[in-house]
């Protein structure tokens, strides 16, 4: 099943300057590490050392960010929309 990944500006690169991507997977899980497989070097930017999504790292399916719901687990239905997001801190 086709589903699509949003890539954020700074990672663009590594997805030869695509704001998009599709690739194939039933979970968030499987979704980005075919991420990974597709574009070698996401899976050191989204993933610890433990294999879960870094803590400054927010990825969604739709706009449900998969913290508040099964996390890596999440099921993915075809011709979703998955966004990783990386986290903004800062301000005044």
């Amino acid at each position: 099943m086709s589903v699509k990944v949003r890539i954020p500006t700074q990672l663009r690169p590594l997805a030869g300057g695509a704001g998009e991507v599709e690739v194939e997977g039933a979970t968030v899980g499987e979704v980005l590490k075919a991420l990974d497989a597709a574009h070698p070097g996401f899976g050191e930017r989204i993933f610890d050392e433990n294999g879960n999504v870094r803590r400054f790292v927010n990825v969604f399916v739709g706009e449900e960010d998969i913290r508040f719901l099964d996390g890596l687990g999440t099921p993915v239905a075809p011709g979703a929309l998955v966004s990783v997001v990386p986290a903004v801190a800062g301000g005044s």
